[in-house]
This record gives C-alpha cells, structure tokens and sequence, in this order.
C-alpha cells in the first residue's frame, strides 16, 4: 500500500495570495497545488490513497474550499482530509460532505478501515489560534479508536507535530500537550507512524514508540534557522510532498520534490 501525503497548499480565493510576512510577496498556491497533484498522478505505481494534513485553505473560507476541491477533482485516488489552524471546521465540512467519511459536528475526527494501514484523523484545531492542542475528549477518542483494532497497523494523521523542532517561531505555535498525547500512542504499538503538518519542512523524530513526522509544503517552505527567536521567514525551496509505502509489514518513508 502507497499513502502520499500532500501538506499546507494554503488555498486562497483564485487572483488572490495567502498571508505571508512582509517582503516575501505573493505565493501562487494554487498554481503549485495543481503541480503537485499531476505529479502525483504521473506516479507509477499510482499511490491507494492521498491524505492532505491540514491548512488546506489560508482564511477558512467556503470559497477557498470551492476552489480546493475544484484543484483536487483530478486527482486518481480516494482523497482524505485533516483541518490545520488556518482552517474552519465547518465550511471544511461542507465541502468534503459527499464524500462519506466525516462526523456530522464537532470535531473532525475519523477512522478508515478498508485498507492494509489503518488511517485514524486527530483534529488538533484551536479556533482562532496557531497553536495546536488535544483536550480530554479528542484524546479519549484516540484511545478508544487505537484499541478497538489493535492489530491493524495504523497510521494517525494530525496537523500540528507533537514535538519540539528548533525553528522557534514555529515550535511557539506547537501542539501545546504533546506529553497527553505520548501517553496514549505508547500504549498502541500498532501505531507505525504520525503524519503532520504545519511546519512547511521534512522533519522526522521518535516519539512514544513510534516515528512523527512533518511533510514538506505544495508551495512555499519555512526556511530553516535553528538560532534561537529568529523570525518567521519562508523560502521558494522546491515543494514536495511525501510517499509512505508499507510493505511486508514495514512502513518506508520518502520525500519527494516537484520540480520542473
């Protein structure tokens, strides 16, 4: 089985750019995402299934969500979605209401079941914040939904990385009770890896037994500077985008570049 993982295109209103700081000017989002999704569809052997890990839109908006899904309509595979601070749970909702898999109210959080990895969605959104968090009740879902297949490998998809990165601006709008969540992955070994967001890098680190990791941005990336309190700078790295390929039990994974 082959999961790609697509991360924060930040899709805006078309002739519009999301919010970036000052000097980096304007980012055509959806430009890169329909990049992103040919190259994902030029992949041999075609992935099973696409997860996007949150700020799929920049403002939340019901006509950024419009245009995400008229930009993800080509792509060949099933498409499951998280929300991440730059998005709003119920306009995200409405858009992806066709296609089965999501509650309808409150958080957005889910289980899918049909495949040799297992995929459970955790909603990390904090209205009106950046920073990422797990309550009482998100977290006793996850508990639950862990132990009800205990051995059906699994993959848990969430938009803030439950760990420390050294970028600090980023790491100032982390998940604000990652010890909460370590406590219940450490319980669940069939937990072979957490699928994140957020940080617009690759970035990988062992946590509670298992691998979290970042996936890179559709578009534009975080440039990395480790000096503490640097400020928030983005970078025209290349996007990319990453391929999870589980086979003979074992869960690989890849960072991809789309380049020209």
């Amino acid at each position: 089985m082959i999961v790609v993982q697509l991360s924060d295109p930040h899709i805006v209103e078309p002739g519009k750019s999301p919010r970036t700081p000052k000097g980096f000017g304007p980012v055509d989002t959806a430009a890169f995402l329909a990049r992103a999704v040919s190259a994902v569809n030029r992949l041999d052997p075609l992935p099973d299934v696409a997860v996007l890990t949150g700020d799929l839109v920049d403002n939340g908006t019901p006509a950024e969500y419009e245009h995400l899904r008229y930009l993800l309509a080509p792509l060949r595979m099933p498409v499951f979605v998280i929300p991440g601070n730059h998005d709003g749970r119920d306009p995200l909702r409405a858009a992806f209401a066709a296609d089965g898999y999501l509650s309808g109210d409150g958080f957005i959080q889910y289980a899918i079941e049909d495949y040799p990895l297992r995929l459970v969605a955790l909603d990390t959104l904090v209205a009106g914040k950046h920073h990422g968090e797990l309550c009482a009740e998100r977290l006793d879902w996850l508990d639950r939904t862990l132990a009800a297949a205990p051995d059906h490998p699994t993959l848990v998809m969430m938009h803030h990385p439950p760990f420390m990165t050294g970028i600090d601006y980023m790491d100032n709008y982390g998940l604000e009770n990652s010890g909460a969540l370590a406590a219940v992955v450490a319980r669940h070994p069939q937990v072979e890896r957490i699928l994140c967001g957020h940080l617009h890098r690759s970035i990988d680190r062992r946590f509670a037994g298992t691998v979290a990791g970042t996936a890179p941005s559709t578009a534009h990336q975080v440039a990395l500077n480790l000096l503490p309190d640097a400020p928030l700078r983005f970078a025209f790295e290349p996007p990319g985008y990453q391929l999870h390929l589980w086979r003979e039990g074992a869960l690989v994974s890849h960072t991809a570049v789309i380049a020209d």
